[in-house]
Protein backbone atom coordinates (compact mmCIF):
# COMPACT_ATOMS: atom_id res chain seq x y z
CA UNK A 1 0.00 0.00 0.00
CA UNK A 2 1.57 3.36 -1.03
CA UNK A 3 2.37 5.86 1.71
CA UNK A 4 0.24 8.62 0.18
CA UNK A 5 -2.92 6.50 0.55
CA UNK A 6 -2.98 7.39 4.27
CA UNK A 7 -4.00 10.95 5.09
CA UNK A 8 -2.96 12.04 8.56
CA UNK A 9 -4.46 15.17 10.17
CA UNK A 10 -2.11 18.13 9.89
CA UNK A 11 -2.22 20.17 13.07
CA UNK A 12 0.18 21.05 15.90
CA UNK A 13 1.29 18.14 18.05
CA UNK A 14 0.24 19.86 21.27
CA UNK A 15 -3.38 20.04 20.07
CA UNK A 16 -3.69 16.39 19.21
CA UNK A 17 -5.91 14.36 21.54
CA UNK A 18 -4.16 12.20 24.10
CA UNK A 19 -5.06 8.52 24.06
CA UNK A 20 -3.84 5.84 26.41
CA UNK A 21 -3.75 2.22 25.30
CA UNK A 22 -3.48 -0.11 28.29
CA UNK A 23 -1.96 -3.43 27.30
CA UNK A 24 0.88 -3.99 24.84
CA UNK A 25 -0.22 -7.27 23.31
CA UNK A 26 -1.33 -7.72 19.68
CA UNK A 27 -4.74 -6.04 20.18
CA UNK A 28 -3.33 -3.07 22.08
CA UNK A 29 -0.46 -2.47 19.67
CA UNK A 30 -2.83 -2.65 16.71
CA UNK A 31 -5.15 -0.09 18.35
CA UNK A 32 -2.12 2.12 19.03
CA UNK A 33 -1.05 1.90 15.38
CA UNK A 34 -4.46 2.97 14.13
CA UNK A 35 -4.65 5.87 16.60
CA UNK A 36 -1.11 6.92 15.74
CA UNK A 37 -2.01 6.97 12.06
CA UNK A 38 -5.02 9.12 12.94
CA UNK A 39 -2.73 11.74 14.49
CA UNK A 40 -3.35 11.12 18.17
CA UNK A 41 -0.75 11.41 20.90
CA UNK A 42 -0.67 7.78 21.97
CA UNK A 43 0.87 6.32 25.11
CA UNK A 44 0.89 2.54 25.45
CA UNK A 45 1.27 1.28 29.01
CA UNK A 46 1.94 -2.27 30.15
CA UNK A 47 2.52 -3.69 33.60
CA UNK A 48 5.29 -6.04 32.44
CA UNK A 49 8.95 -5.03 31.96
CA UNK A 50 8.69 -5.53 28.18
CA UNK A 51 5.95 -5.56 25.56
CA UNK A 52 4.41 -8.24 23.36
CA UNK A 53 5.15 -11.15 25.68
CA UNK A 54 2.18 -13.27 24.59
CA UNK A 55 3.03 -12.57 20.96
CA UNK A 56 6.58 -13.76 21.57
CA UNK A 57 5.26 -16.83 23.35
CA UNK A 58 3.02 -17.61 20.36
CA UNK A 59 6.08 -17.26 18.14
CA UNK A 60 7.73 -20.21 19.84
CA UNK A 61 5.46 -22.50 17.84
CA UNK A 62 5.83 -20.60 14.57
CA UNK A 63 3.52 -17.58 15.07
CA UNK A 64 0.31 -18.70 13.39
CA UNK A 65 -0.98 -15.25 12.40
CA UNK A 66 -4.29 -16.21 10.82
CA UNK A 67 -5.98 -18.87 8.71
CA UNK A 68 -6.56 -18.84 4.96
CA UNK A 69 -9.79 -20.87 4.96
CA UNK A 70 -12.88 -19.23 3.34
CA UNK A 71 -14.19 -16.35 5.43
CA UNK A 72 -17.58 -17.97 6.26
CA UNK A 73 -15.76 -21.04 7.58
CA UNK A 74 -13.34 -18.90 9.54
CA UNK A 75 -16.14 -16.88 11.14
CA UNK A 76 -17.91 -20.08 12.17
CA UNK A 77 -14.89 -20.93 14.34
CA UNK A 78 -15.97 -18.19 16.75
CA UNK A 79 -19.19 -19.98 17.67
CA UNK A 80 -21.74 -17.86 19.49
CA UNK A 81 -19.62 -14.72 19.04
CA UNK A 82 -19.37 -15.07 15.24
CA UNK A 83 -22.14 -12.59 14.39
CA UNK A 84 -20.66 -10.01 16.75
CA UNK A 85 -17.09 -10.36 15.52
CA UNK A 86 -17.99 -10.68 11.83
CA UNK A 87 -17.99 -6.94 10.95
CA UNK A 88 -14.64 -6.45 12.69
CA UNK A 89 -13.00 -9.48 11.07
CA UNK A 90 -14.42 -8.54 7.67
CA UNK A 91 -12.91 -5.06 8.08
CA UNK A 92 -9.48 -6.54 8.88
CA UNK A 93 -9.65 -9.99 7.37
CA UNK A 94 -6.92 -12.62 6.94
CA UNK A 95 -5.73 -11.10 3.65
CA UNK A 96 -5.33 -7.76 5.44
CA UNK A 97 -3.36 -9.39 8.26
CA UNK A 98 -1.00 -10.86 5.68
CA UNK A 99 -0.66 -7.51 3.89
CA UNK A 100 -0.01 -5.77 7.20
CA UNK A 101 2.69 -8.29 8.20
CA UNK A 102 4.33 -7.97 4.79
CA UNK A 103 4.27 -4.16 5.10
CA UNK A 104 6.49 -4.78 8.12
CA UNK A 105 8.82 -6.73 5.79
CA UNK A 106 7.65 -10.05 7.17
CA UNK A 107 6.65 -12.18 4.15
CA UNK A 108 4.11 -14.91 4.92
CA UNK A 109 3.26 -18.34 3.61
CA UNK A 110 0.23 -20.59 3.93
CA UNK A 111 0.71 -24.16 5.10
CA UNK A 112 -1.19 -27.14 3.76
CA UNK A 113 -3.72 -26.87 6.61
CA UNK A 114 -4.46 -23.23 5.83
CA UNK A 115 -2.42 -21.88 8.75
CA UNK A 116 -0.60 -18.65 7.84
CA UNK A 117 2.90 -18.03 9.22
CA UNK A 118 5.64 -15.46 8.66
CA UNK A 119 8.51 -16.98 6.71
CA UNK A 120 10.76 -16.24 9.71
CA UNK A 121 8.55 -18.59 11.76
CA UNK A 122 8.96 -16.46 14.88
CA UNK A 123 7.53 -13.29 16.40
CA UNK A 124 10.61 -11.27 17.31
CA UNK A 125 11.37 -9.82 13.82
CA UNK A 126 7.74 -8.78 13.35
CA UNK A 127 7.57 -7.24 16.83
CA UNK A 128 10.78 -5.27 16.30
CA UNK A 129 9.52 -3.89 12.99
CA UNK A 130 6.12 -3.10 14.53
CA UNK A 131 7.65 -1.21 17.45
CA UNK A 132 9.81 0.75 15.01
CA UNK A 133 6.70 1.76 13.07
CA UNK A 134 4.94 2.82 16.24
CA UNK A 135 7.96 4.91 17.22
CA UNK A 136 7.85 6.63 13.83
CA UNK A 137 4.21 7.46 14.50
CA UNK A 138 5.17 9.07 17.80
CA UNK A 139 3.62 6.34 19.93
CA UNK A 140 5.19 6.30 23.38
CA UNK A 141 5.53 3.02 25.28
CA UNK A 142 5.74 2.93 29.05
CA UNK A 143 6.37 -0.42 30.77
CA UNK A 144 6.08 -1.42 34.45
CA UNK A 145 2.91 0.64 34.49
CA UNK A 146 -0.40 -0.87 35.60
CA UNK A 147 -3.75 0.63 34.62
CA UNK A 148 -5.93 1.04 37.72
CA UNK A 149 -8.92 3.22 36.81
CA UNK A 150 -10.47 5.75 34.43
CA UNK A 151 -11.72 9.00 35.93
CA UNK A 152 -13.11 11.81 33.76
CA UNK A 153 -10.42 12.07 31.07
CA UNK A 154 -7.69 10.81 33.36
CA UNK A 155 -6.09 7.41 33.65
CA UNK A 156 -4.96 6.37 37.10
CA UNK A 157 -1.86 4.24 36.88
CA UNK A 158 0.54 2.49 39.23
CA UNK A 159 4.26 2.85 38.57
CA UNK A 160 7.29 1.74 40.59
CA UNK A 161 7.53 5.27 41.98
CA UNK A 162 3.87 5.36 42.97
CA UNK A 163 0.36 6.16 41.73
CA UNK A 164 -0.01 8.83 39.05
CA UNK A 165 -2.66 10.33 36.79
CA UNK A 166 -2.28 10.74 33.04
CA UNK A 167 -4.32 12.98 30.77
CA UNK A 168 -6.49 10.96 28.41
CA UNK A 169 -9.14 12.14 25.97
CA UNK A 170 -9.87 8.45 25.32
CA UNK A 171 -8.62 5.12 26.58
CA UNK A 172 -8.39 1.76 24.86
CA UNK A 173 -8.13 -1.25 27.16
CA UNK A 174 -6.41 -4.35 25.82
CA UNK A 175 -5.57 -6.06 29.10
CA UNK A 176 -6.05 -9.65 27.94
CA UNK A 177 -7.83 -12.55 29.55
CA UNK A 178 -6.67 -14.49 32.57
CA UNK A 179 -4.85 -17.53 31.21
CA UNK A 180 -1.28 -16.20 31.24
CA UNK A 181 -0.71 -14.39 34.55
CA UNK A 182 3.07 -14.72 34.28
CA UNK A 183 2.92 -12.83 30.96
CA UNK A 184 0.66 -10.10 32.33
CA UNK A 185 -2.83 -11.41 31.47
CA UNK A 186 -4.07 -11.88 35.02
CA UNK A 187 -7.68 -10.64 34.73
CA UNK A 188 -7.22 -7.94 37.38
CA UNK A 189 -9.24 -5.56 35.23
CA UNK A 190 -12.51 -7.40 35.96
CA UNK A 191 -12.70 -5.52 39.27
CA UNK A 192 -13.14 -2.27 37.33
CA UNK A 193 -16.55 -3.32 35.99
CA UNK A 194 -19.82 -4.37 37.62
CA UNK A 195 -20.11 -8.14 37.86
CA UNK A 196 -23.18 -8.00 35.61
CA UNK A 197 -21.00 -6.72 32.75
CA UNK A 198 -18.43 -9.52 32.92
CA UNK A 199 -18.87 -13.19 32.12
CA UNK A 200 -16.59 -15.25 34.36
CA UNK A 201 -13.46 -16.53 32.69
CA UNK A 202 -13.32 -20.23 31.85
CA UNK A 203 -10.40 -22.17 30.35
CA UNK A 204 -10.35 -22.59 26.56
CA UNK A 205 -7.84 -24.37 24.33
CA UNK A 206 -6.81 -26.35 27.36
CA UNK A 207 -6.08 -29.90 28.36
CA UNK A 208 -8.78 -32.29 29.56
CA UNK A 209 -8.46 -34.55 32.57
CA UNK A 210 -9.40 -38.10 31.54
CA UNK A 211 -11.28 -40.23 34.02
CA UNK A 212 -8.39 -42.67 34.25
CA UNK A 213 -6.50 -43.95 37.29
CA UNK A 214 -3.52 -41.76 38.10
CA UNK A 215 -1.31 -44.78 37.49
CA UNK A 216 -2.47 -44.91 33.85
CA UNK A 217 -1.60 -41.25 33.31
CA UNK A 218 1.78 -41.69 34.97
CA UNK A 219 2.50 -44.85 32.94
CA UNK A 220 1.86 -43.21 29.59
CA UNK A 221 2.90 -39.59 30.32
CA UNK A 222 4.75 -38.21 27.30
CA UNK A 223 3.18 -40.71 24.89
CA UNK A 224 1.52 -39.33 21.74
CA UNK A 225 -1.61 -40.65 20.05
CA UNK A 226 -0.94 -39.84 16.41
CA UNK A 227 -3.39 -39.25 13.55
CA UNK A 228 -6.48 -39.96 15.62
CA UNK A 229 -10.03 -38.59 15.46
CA UNK A 230 -12.07 -37.32 18.41
CA UNK A 231 -15.84 -36.93 18.42
CA UNK A 232 -18.12 -35.03 20.75
CA UNK A 233 -21.77 -35.25 19.75
CA UNK A 234 -21.80 -34.45 16.00
CA UNK A 235 -18.39 -32.73 15.89
CA UNK A 236 -15.27 -34.60 14.80
CA UNK A 237 -11.70 -33.33 14.88
CA UNK A 238 -8.43 -34.94 13.78
CA UNK A 239 -4.78 -34.67 14.67
CA UNK A 240 -2.39 -35.74 17.42
CA UNK A 241 -2.94 -35.94 21.16
CA UNK A 242 -0.31 -36.01 23.89
CA UNK A 243 -0.76 -37.77 27.20
CA UNK A 244 0.56 -35.64 30.04
CA UNK A 245 1.13 -36.39 33.70
CA UNK A 246 -2.17 -34.70 34.59
CA UNK A 247 -4.15 -34.28 31.37
CA UNK A 248 -4.37 -34.95 27.66
CA UNK A 249 -3.49 -32.13 25.27
CA UNK A 250 -3.61 -31.35 21.56
CA UNK A 251 -5.38 -29.39 18.84
CA UNK A 252 -8.14 -31.99 18.20
CA UNK A 253 -9.11 -31.73 21.86
CA UNK A 254 -8.86 -27.93 21.99
CA UNK A 255 -11.44 -27.59 19.21
CA UNK A 256 -13.89 -29.61 21.33
CA UNK A 257 -13.40 -27.71 24.61
CA UNK A 258 -16.58 -25.56 24.24
CA UNK A 259 -18.71 -28.71 23.77
CA UNK A 260 -16.90 -30.49 26.62
CA UNK A 261 -17.42 -27.50 28.91
CA UNK A 262 -21.14 -27.41 28.14
CA UNK A 263 -21.53 -31.13 28.81
CA UNK A 264 -19.65 -30.86 32.10
CA UNK A 265 -21.79 -27.89 33.16
CA UNK A 266 -24.99 -29.67 32.19
CA UNK A 267 -24.44 -33.16 33.57
CA UNK A 268 -21.09 -33.18 35.37
CA UNK A 269 -19.57 -35.64 32.94
CA UNK A 270 -18.58 -35.95 29.28
CA UNK A 271 -17.47 -38.93 27.20
CA UNK A 272 -15.65 -38.44 23.93
CA UNK A 273 -15.33 -41.08 21.21
CA UNK A 274 -11.76 -41.83 20.19
CA UNK A 275 -11.00 -43.33 16.77
CA UNK A 276 -7.47 -44.70 16.60
CA UNK A 277 -7.56 -45.31 12.83
CA UNK A 278 -9.88 -42.70 11.26
CA UNK A 279 -8.62 -43.34 7.72
CA UNK A 280 -9.85 -46.96 7.82
CA UNK A 281 -13.44 -48.11 8.13
CA UNK A 282 -14.63 -50.99 10.31
CA UNK A 283 -14.60 -53.50 7.45
CA UNK A 284 -11.02 -52.61 6.47
CA UNK A 285 -9.81 -53.00 10.04
CA UNK A 286 -11.69 -56.27 10.55
CA UNK A 287 -10.21 -57.68 7.31
CA UNK A 288 -6.68 -56.77 8.40
CA UNK A 289 -7.19 -58.38 11.80
CA UNK A 290 -8.68 -61.51 10.20
CA UNK A 291 -5.47 -62.01 8.22
CA UNK A 292 -3.38 -62.31 11.41
CA UNK A 293 -2.72 -65.65 13.07
CA UNK A 294 -5.65 -66.59 15.35
CA UNK A 295 -3.35 -68.06 17.98
CA UNK A 296 -1.47 -64.80 18.47
CA UNK A 297 -2.40 -62.56 21.36
CA UNK A 298 -4.83 -59.74 20.75
CA UNK A 299 -2.03 -57.28 21.50
CA UNK A 300 0.19 -58.72 18.77
CA UNK A 301 -2.66 -58.83 16.27
CA UNK A 302 -3.43 -55.15 16.90
CA UNK A 303 0.25 -54.25 16.61
CA UNK A 304 0.89 -56.20 13.39
CA UNK A 305 -2.37 -55.45 11.58
CA UNK A 306 -2.83 -51.80 12.57
CA UNK A 307 0.50 -50.61 13.92
CA UNK A 308 -1.01 -49.71 17.28
CA UNK A 309 1.52 -48.82 19.96
CA UNK A 310 1.34 -49.92 23.57
CA UNK A 311 -1.01 -47.08 24.58
CA UNK A 312 -3.37 -47.78 21.67
CA UNK A 313 -3.46 -51.47 22.47
CA UNK A 314 -4.14 -50.73 26.14
CA UNK A 315 -7.06 -48.48 25.21
CA UNK A 316 -8.57 -51.16 22.97
CA UNK A 317 -8.19 -53.71 25.78
CA UNK A 318 -10.05 -51.34 28.11
CA UNK A 319 -12.87 -51.08 25.56
CA UNK A 320 -13.42 -54.79 24.85
CA UNK A 321 -12.21 -58.24 25.82
CA UNK A 322 -13.61 -59.78 22.63
CA UNK A 323 -11.07 -61.30 20.22
CA UNK A 324 -13.41 -61.36 17.21
CA UNK A 325 -11.97 -59.22 14.38
CA UNK A 326 -15.15 -57.19 13.91
CA UNK A 327 -15.57 -56.58 17.64
CA UNK A 328 -11.97 -55.45 17.85
CA UNK A 329 -12.46 -53.22 14.79
CA UNK A 330 -15.49 -51.56 16.39
CA UNK A 331 -13.46 -50.95 19.56
CA UNK A 332 -10.61 -49.37 17.59
CA UNK A 333 -13.10 -46.97 15.97
CA UNK A 334 -15.16 -46.11 19.07
CA UNK A 335 -13.09 -46.06 22.24
CA UNK A 336 -14.96 -44.23 25.03
CA UNK A 337 -12.80 -41.46 26.50
CA UNK A 338 -14.47 -40.24 29.71
CA UNK A 339 -13.54 -36.70 30.74
CA UNK A 340 -13.59 -35.76 34.43
CA UNK A 341 -12.82 -32.07 33.96
CA UNK A 342 -10.77 -29.43 32.18
CA UNK A 343 -7.31 -28.17 33.10
CA UNK A 344 -7.29 -25.05 35.32
CA UNK A 345 -7.34 -21.53 33.92
CA UNK A 346 -3.65 -20.84 34.47
CA UNK A 347 -2.77 -23.81 32.27
CA UNK A 348 -5.06 -22.80 29.38
CA UNK A 349 -3.86 -21.26 26.12
CA UNK A 350 -6.81 -18.85 26.04
CA UNK A 351 -10.08 -18.12 27.80
CA UNK A 352 -13.81 -18.00 27.28
CA UNK A 353 -15.65 -15.15 28.96
CA UNK A 354 -14.88 -11.48 29.41
CA UNK A 355 -16.71 -8.20 29.00
CA UNK A 356 -20.22 -8.96 27.77
CA UNK A 357 -21.43 -7.83 24.39
CA UNK A 358 -24.38 -5.92 25.88
CA UNK A 359 -21.97 -3.82 27.99
CA UNK A 360 -20.52 -2.34 24.78
CA UNK A 361 -21.67 -0.30 21.85
CA UNK A 362 -21.22 -1.91 18.39
CA UNK A 363 -17.93 0.01 18.05
CA UNK A 364 -16.50 -1.45 21.30
CA UNK A 365 -17.03 1.56 23.57
CA UNK A 366 -18.27 0.77 27.10
CA UNK A 367 -21.90 1.88 27.13
CA UNK A 368 -21.81 3.82 30.39
CA UNK A 369 -18.24 5.16 30.05
CA UNK A 370 -17.86 7.46 27.02
CA UNK A 371 -14.35 7.40 25.61
CA UNK A 372 -13.44 3.99 27.07
CA UNK A 373 -12.92 1.29 24.42
CA UNK A 374 -12.09 -2.39 24.83
CA UNK A 375 -10.52 -4.99 22.52
CA UNK A 376 -8.75 -8.33 22.36
CA UNK A 377 -9.25 -11.13 24.85
CA UNK A 378 -11.03 -8.83 27.29
CA UNK A 379 -14.09 -9.34 25.09
CA UNK A 380 -16.44 -12.30 25.55
CA UNK A 381 -15.41 -14.60 22.71
CA UNK A 382 -13.36 -17.74 22.23
CA UNK A 383 -11.83 -19.58 19.31
CA UNK A 384 -9.68 -22.66 18.73
CA UNK A 385 -5.99 -22.54 17.94
CA UNK A 386 -5.04 -22.37 14.28
CA UNK A 387 -4.65 -18.62 13.69
CA UNK A 388 -8.13 -17.68 14.92
CA UNK A 389 -6.97 -16.22 18.24
CA UNK A 390 -4.48 -13.75 16.77
CA UNK A 391 -6.86 -12.90 13.93
CA UNK A 392 -9.59 -11.78 16.35
CA UNK A 393 -7.15 -9.91 18.58
CA UNK A 394 -5.75 -7.96 15.63
CA UNK A 395 -9.21 -7.34 14.14
CA UNK A 396 -10.74 -6.07 17.39
CA UNK A 397 -7.67 -3.91 18.06
CA UNK A 398 -8.01 -2.48 14.56
CA UNK A 399 -11.72 -1.82 15.19
CA UNK A 400 -11.20 -0.23 18.62
CA UNK A 401 -8.44 2.06 17.36
CA UNK A 402 -10.54 3.27 14.45
CA UNK A 403 -13.63 3.64 16.64
CA UNK A 404 -11.75 5.70 19.22
CA UNK A 405 -10.46 7.99 16.45
CA UNK A 406 -14.00 8.40 15.08
CA UNK A 407 -15.37 9.16 18.53
CA UNK A 408 -12.68 11.78 19.17
CA UNK A 409 -13.51 13.41 15.82
CA UNK A 410 -17.22 13.54 16.71
CA UNK A 411 -16.31 15.03 20.08
CA UNK A 412 -14.32 17.76 18.25
CA UNK A 413 -11.10 16.48 19.78
CA UNK A 414 -9.74 15.38 16.41
CA UNK A 415 -10.18 16.76 12.88
CA UNK A 416 -12.63 14.73 10.82
CA UNK A 417 -11.25 11.69 9.09
CA UNK A 418 -9.40 8.53 10.04
CA UNK A 419 -6.71 6.52 8.34
CA UNK A 420 -7.92 4.45 5.44
CA UNK A 421 -6.44 1.17 4.39
CA UNK A 422 -5.21 -1.66 6.55
CA UNK A 423 -1.50 -2.09 6.22
CA UNK A 424 -0.06 1.07 7.77
CA UNK A 425 3.01 2.92 6.61
CA UNK A 426 6.03 0.94 5.57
Amino acid sequence: MPDDAIKLPDFPQEKRPAVIVAGAGPAGLMAAERLGLAGCRVTVIDQMPSVGRKLLMAGRSGLNLTNAEPLPDLLARYGEAASWLAPMIEAFKPADVIAWAESLEQPCFTGSSGHVFPVAMKASPLLRAWLARLSELGVRIQTRTCFKAWDNRRAIIDMPEGTRELEADAIVLALGGASWPRLGADGHWTKLFPQTQVRSFRPANCGAIPDWPQARLAEFAGTPLKRIALRCDATETRGDLMIGAQSIEGAPLYHLVPAIRKALDRTGHCTLSLDLRPDLDVEDIAARLARTRPRESRSNRLRKALGLDRLGRALVSDATTDADPRALALAVKQIPLPIAGLAPLDRAISVAGGLRRDALTPDLMVCDRPGLFVCGEMLDWEAPTGGYLLQACLSTGFAAGNAAADWLARENRLPSGKPDGTSGRS
